[in-house]
């Protein structure tokens, strides 16, 4: 029994050593699984961070491999001399103005007068500042296409080729006016400007009934005495254009027009046929420019500043916000 007992008490003697040792050794196992998480941990972070590194890399080659080619398809869009049409500076438009139709310089203050063909408003946007957009209402009516200031009397055409007049007079406040182009058919008309050598408005037919399919006709309107010509102030060659864009034949449909000041050259924009054509004040066609669609999403107002600038609106187009687009105009005469 002694000896048992003996042989009990070393038992439990060992025992004791063996159980003292797994506590020790449970130390030890949470310091090492600690320390191999801590490991795991810092491993994750680093192949983490290794992965993002080369994902941002490939973005930005994908996003360079884009410009690049962006680059190479804009350098196919040639431009007409003093001008690069695909690095336009651009300024976005409130939604208001999704629609605007037509455009007209005011070099007092650096601005343009706009107007927009779903409602008979008055609109003058700051180019060079940040002042809000200013507005004014001078029709109940919609459907207005184009916009002409001299001196102080706005001329805007719809597009039925009804010209309004409005202007604002001390004490009198808003005094306006409509004069009808009588046209026998159906006509549409988009454009109208100044021309300052003969003092005439001019209309430039987008689709008229009297018109084929070789050529557009241009009316003009006498803001002296207030009346149309009976007779076409010119007539645009569309096989011409078609000539220069390499085409059997084409629809010419112009959407703005206006004479750039420097070089006296007429300047005619087509939303439809995505182009630029470039024209003596006869309607004489002396060059055509097609527009990259991505810069020139729905292009409808042109206008110029007194140094050659060339200033283009775009309608929203259900893609992003109406914009208007500046050219400075480089000047190639040393």
């Amino acid at each position: 029994m002694n000896t048992d007992g003996k042989h009990l008490n070393f038992c439990t003697s060992h025992n004791t050593f063996i159980l003292a040792a797994p506590s020790g050794l449970n130390s030890l196992l949470k310091f090492m699984v600690l320390k191999n998480f801590s490991v795991f941990i810092l491993a994750s972070i680093l192949f983490a961070f290794t992965e993002c590194s080369q994902s941002q890399q490939k973005k930005e080659e994908d996003k360079n491999k884009d410009k690049d080619k962006e680059t190479a398809q804009s350098a196919n869009y040639t431009s007409p001399q003093g001008y690069n049409l695909n690095t336009p500076l651009k300024i976005d438009l409130r939604t208001e103005l999704d629609e605007i139709s037509g455009l007209s310089y005011y070099a007092k203050d650096t601005s343009v007068f706009a107007i927009t063909d779903d409602n008979g408003s008055l609109y003058k946007i700051h180019l060079t500042n940040s002042f809000p957009i200013e507005k004014w209402k001078f029709s109940k009516g919609h459907d207005f296409e184009d916009l002409v200031l001299v001196d102080s009397t706005f001329y805007v055409v719809a597009s039925k080729g009804i010209i309004t007049t409005f202007k604002f007079v001390p004490a009198q406040g808003l005094v306006t006016d409509t004069f009808n182009l009588d046209l026998a058919g159906k006509n549409e008309f988009e454009i109208l400007y100044h021309d300052n050598a003969s003092n005439k408005l001019v209309m430039i037919c987008k689709d008229c009934e009297a018109d084929n399919k070789k050529a557009v006709t241009a009316y003009s309107f006498d803001p002296v005495n207030r009346t149309f010509s009976n007779n076409p102030f010119y007539t645009i060659d569309a096989t011409e254009i078609a000539d220069k864009l390499g085409m059997d034949k084409v629809k010419f449909k112009p959407s703005g027009a206006c004479i750039n000041p420097v070089t006296n050259e007429l300047f005619i924009i087509s939303s439809v046929n995505k182009a630029l054509v470039v024209a003596d004040t006869s309607g004489k066609v002396k060059s055509v420019y097609q527009l990259d669609p991505k810069i020139y999403k729905q292009p409808e107002g042109i206008t110029f500043t007194p140094s050659g600038d060339l200033i283009i609106s775009n309608e929203a187009a259900d893609v992003g916000a109406a914009n208007v687009l500046i050219f400075k105009y480089k000047s190639t005469v040393k």
